[in-house]
Parts: C-alpha cells; structure tokens; sequence
C-alpha cells in the first residue's frame, strides 16, 4: 500500500471529497460528469507535481477563489498542493514550494481511454504519451525537454518580428540543437529498452506468434546538419512565423510483422500493443527508478474485452490501483459510488 487517503477542496466539481484508499484495489463507480476522472487528476497531481488534463485555472471549481488537495501516504507523510487563483504552492514534509521536489513525487502509470487510440492518433499524441512516460523514468529528460521547448517558443517569438535577422536567432538555434540533440538520443534509449520487451510481453497478452517493434523517426539525423538546416530555413520559417523543423516533429511508429501498424492493425492488435506497452512501462519504473507505480485507471475497461480485463488485472495484481468506471453501486461490494451534483 501506498496511498491511504486523499482529499480534495473546490477541486472540479468537488467542493469537498475524501476518499480513504483500499491497500490494493478502490474502484470508483458512477455515471459520466459525476467527477471521476477528477479524482485521479488530483491523485497524479499530488504524486507528479501537475495535471495530466488541464491548467489550474480550468481545474478550479466554478466561483470559487481556492482548490486544495491533500494526499496521505500509508507511512503518514503528507503532500498539499494549494491553488489561490493566482499560484500554485505545495507542502511536503513542512517545506513550502513552488514545485513538488523531485524527492517528494511519486511514479505513477495512468493508462486512460484515449491510451488506446495511440497506435492510430496524430504524432504529437504520440510524442506527448512518450515524453510523459521517459520524463517520469528521468528528470534529465524532462530538464531537456523544458529547455528545449523554452528556446524553441522564443525563437518562434524573434520569427515573428518584422526586423528580425538570421544573427537574431543563432544563439536559440544553438539551444535548439544542443537540447534537440540530449532528447534524440534518449528516446533513441527508450525505444531501444521497450523493444527489448515488447514482443514477448505483446506474444503474452495477444496469444499469438506476431512481432511487434516501436520505431523511433525523426528527421533530424546529425548536430551539424540540425545547426545548418535552421540557418538555411530562416526566410521560410520567418514568412510561416514558427521553426518547421526539429525533434518537435519527432514520431513513433508501431510496426506489425514489419508492417506500420497505423491502418493495417486490427482493434485486438492496438488494444494489445497498447496493454503491452503499459506493463513495460510499470516494469522500467521499478527497474530504474526502484518503486511500484500507482496504478491509475480511467475507464478503460469498458474499452476491453474479458481477456484483456483479466490481462491487465493479472499484471498490475501487486500495485495499488485506483480505477474508475460507468455504472453505480449496485452489486458492486468495496465500490465508491458517485453522483452528479
């Protein structure tokens, strides 16, 4: 057991919710709108420092000038992140901050509907899913990433300038290229550590014999070429107003019996590569980073079929898990039932 409760204060559509948490399973039952998905927002805020839907002014419940949630661990340490509108703040082991510290965050693995669509969703779905999950295996990664995208939003700012010249952008071409650089070559590692699995796991989920590998594409192939590339782009990137090349165009290909997966796969294959990909990844935070992810699931086994119900139930059996689905209480022992307010 991890988590023994949480709480939330004007948090969506919860003015006031506490939830004490079962050591291995809490399903959380209830129509659509009714604010499940909220509280699994709030658990992986408390434990990764940010949502994983929205800003905080569009968390925040209507009318009101605060939201808080606080989340208790099983040992009796406690995690507050206070909202006032303006700011965020969090409280870990008596230390106020702007940001969760790295020591006070915990690894989770979110699998949610829209997880199995991947296979056939555009490349920054892709890319985003990916760099959720290697930024949570290593900060460095989300410390290039941040950087990246920083020197990557200014330079698109100088593009839009009407004096602006190609000597104007060098020094956040030069970051482009250095963090550019740090990202390719992690994803590179990553793509590499899931393929290493990711048949086997696939074989175990699918019952079938097929192969099944994650391609990591970029165009970017070299520092040089990167660094050159964005001078030779400046008259055109300046009339679109933004940089047209770079790792943020970066994609990841799911390849079938060397076969792009994307409109060839059938929904079992997708459905399956996508599980696989979840158990993998459960399996990496353990190996690198020495813990048991939280496991939260947002409705997806509506989205499955029994054998996949009893796939996923099977791998995640010695994590804490917090799932929500459609339906109400009824015959549904150890359920926490919802209702629209």
């Amino acid at each position: 057991m991890i988590i023994e409760s949480i709480k939330l204060a004007n948090f969506r559509s919860h003015e006031n919710f506490a939830l004490r948490l079962d050591p291995h399973t809490t399903t959380i039952v209830g129509e659509n709108g009714c604010g499940k998905t909220s509280i699994l927002e709030a658990i992986y805020e408390a434990l990764r420092g940010k949502s994983f839907r929205a800003a905080d002014k569009d968390i925040l419940r209507r009318g009101a000038e605060f939201y808080r949630v606080e989340l208790e661990y099983c040992d009796g340490r406690k995690v507050a992140v206070a909202y006032d509108g303006e700011k965020k703040d969090f409280l870990a082991e008596d230390k106020k901050s702007r940001r969760l510290p790295k020591k006070s965050q915990y690894p989770i693995v979110l699998f949610e509907p829209d997880d199995l669509h991947l296979v056939g969703s555009s490349p920054t779905s892709r890319r985003n899913y990916f760099d959720r999950m290697l930024g949570q295996l290593a900060e460095s990664y989300s410390v290039s990433l941040a950087r990246y995208n920083k020197a990557l939003k200014q330079r698109n700012e100088l593009l839009k300038v009407e004096e602006v010249r190609p000597g104007d952008l060098f020094s956040w071409d030069v970051l482009l290229v250095k963090h550019g650089m740090e990202l390719m070559e992690a994803r590179r590692r990553g793509v590499e550590k899931i393929n290493e699995a990711f048949t086997e796991v696939y074989r175990s989920i699918a019952e079938n014999e097929d192969e099944v590998k994650l391609e990591y594409v970029s165009e970017v192939e070299t520092e040089s070429e990167f660094l050159a590339r964005l001078e030779r782009n400046f008259q055109r990137d300046s009339l679109l107003g933004h940089t047209s090349y770079g790792v943020h165009h970066d994609n990841y290909e799911f390849i079938f019996n060397n076969v792009k997966a994307d409109g060839s796969a059938s929904r079992g294959e997708v459905r399956s590569s996508v599980l696989a990909l979840k158990f993998i990844e459960a399996d990496m935070v353990m190996k690198m980073l020495g813990r048991k992810p939280v496991v939260l699931l947002d409705d997806v086994f509506s989205e499955l079929d029994e054998t996949r119900q009893k796939c996923l139930v099977t791998n995640f059996q010695d994590h804490q898990v917090v799932l929500t689905a459609i339906g109400d209480q009824n015959d549904l022992s150890g359920c926490v039932a919802l209702k629209k307010n």
